[in-house]
């Protein structure tokens, strides 16, 4: 149980901790020191992609111009504060302000990390929002805190950050790689270092571990997610059906995703599993951040008539669920493209015409298509690609798209329009 003299040592053993060992990341957290709106922060997305040490980042930062006593982290994954209450978290702040008297008229950073493991927290920090000088930022797992959840809880306090495992970019600058396309040093090392991140993804604890250990990283935040972020806080008791579900996904990343083939499959095999249990299972992946599904642009009725496309959080999960010896390079790229996409916009469509598209969405104001293709070396392949976009663009009324390949780099003038080839390493850097 949590007491005030707990509290005040972990209070003053974090404002005394020299935080080391983090790095930037490519996302811009609102507020800063100098915000006239105030938002309650949250930060949700699958385990171990880093949320934590985004707080480290923000609280660095205002280290810099804020007196550190102005600064307070709590970590409710401590053992120490196990089981906290809310009348514990009462105690906190009780316990903040015998420290430091003078602070109750001076604003106040609060960091909160993993607060769902604090029944009622949303109480609290609705609570101390109205009734204290404060700034607050959230952390939570995506087992016990959703996105709609918060907004639900907090009620209109909150903006809401989705954090993702590193990405193409982040994980050069994790391994102080610096960026210069025009060095030929520099993309040999950025080149070697894709050919890394291709085999082992983005979660930050793997980066500097061998194979063997990322792969054994990896499979235990594949157990978590199974365990902790969809058996547990649904309550389903079909474990089996779940790690299929799971393992299917990934080993059919940027594929159609077809509902009824997993249902005759199972039962196939005499296994009774309904399309609704399908569905939900689907969705409750979805609401882990393990997998996202992505629908063909059109009227609803066309999202309802034709498949999804399928993509999950990171690649290096394929590996581990696919244990294949030869994997499908071209749906690994197209699954990294995807990442990008997604971490700037939720509304991604494919492109169904004569041929299909890989990626049509808006990007801060802007239409833009992709196709990807790893190797265009024949000249069908190109072709097709190129017929692809072209349509879409025509269909759009778009003057450009992009091609996303694994080495060819040139510009196509396709009946006036035009579609830029491009490395996949060179374009998640740009």
């Amino acid at each position: 149980m949590a007491t005030k003299e707990l509290f005040k040592k972990l209070i003053v053993d974090f404002q005394e901790r020299k935080i080391e060992n983090v790095f930037e990341r490519d996302i811009n957290i609102y507020p800063s020191a100098n915000e006239n709106v105030n938002k309650i922060v949250s930060l949700i997305g699958v385990r171990r992609s880093g949320k934590t040490f985004i707080l480290y980042s923000l609280i660095n930062r205002l280290r810099k111009n804020i007196d550190i006593r102005n600064i307070i982290y709590i970590n409710f994954e401590d053992d120490r504060l196990f089981p906290t209450t809310l009348f514990d978290l009462n105690m906190f702040i009780e316990a903040y302000y015998e420290l430091y008297p003078a602070k109750k008229d001076e604003t106040v950073f609060f960091f909160f990390d993993e607060i769902q493991n604090v029944e009622h927290w949303e109480k609290f920090i609705r609570r101390i929002y109205d009734s204290e000088k404060c700034r607050i930022f959230i952390t939570g797992s995506s087992s016990t805190l959703l996105s709609g959840e918060i907004a639900s809880s907090l009620r209109g306090r909150t903006i809401t950050y989705e954090i993702f495992p590193l990405s193409f970019k982040e994980f050069l600058s994790a391994k102080n790689i610096k960026i210069n396309i025009n060095s030929t040093r520099s993309v040999s090392l950025i080149k070697n270092a894709f050919s890394e991140y291709m085999l082992k993804g983005g979660f930050p604890e793997i980066i500097n571990a061998d194979e063997e250990l990322s792969n054994r990283i990896v499979e235990d935040y594949v157990d978590l997610i199974i365990y902790k972020d969809i058996l547990e806080r649904y309550r389903l008791s079909n474990t089996f059906f779940l790690k299929f579900l799971i393992k299917y996904c990934f080993s059919n990343i940027s594929s159609l995703f077809s509902i009824n083939k997993i249902y005759n499959d199972f039962k196939s095999q005499g296994l009774a599993i309904s399309k609704n249990t399908i569905y939900e299972y689907i969705e409750y992946m979805e609401n882990a951040f393990a997998v996202f599904t992505v629908p063909v642009y059109g009227t609803l009725k066309d999202r309802i008539r034709n498949p999804r496309k399928i993509y999950g959080v990171d690649i290096g999960i394929k590996k581990i669920m696919d244990g294949s010896f030869s994997p499908d390079i071209g749906k690994i790229y197209e699954n990294i493209v995807y990442l990008k996409l997604r971490k700037i916009s939720k509304d991604i469509f494919y492109f169904k015409g004569k041929r299909e598209v890989d990626f049509y969405c808006r990007l801060n104001g802007k239409h833009t298509l992709i196709n990807v293709s790893y190797d265009i070396s024949g000249s069908a392949a190109q072709k097709r690609e190129i017929e692809g976009l072209s349509e879409a663009m025509d269909f759009f009324n778009i003057g450009e798209s992009y091609l996303i390949t694994g080495e060819v780099e040139k510009e196509i003038d396709a009946n006036g329009k035009k579609i830029h080839i491009v490395p996949l390493w060179k374009w998640l850097i740009i």
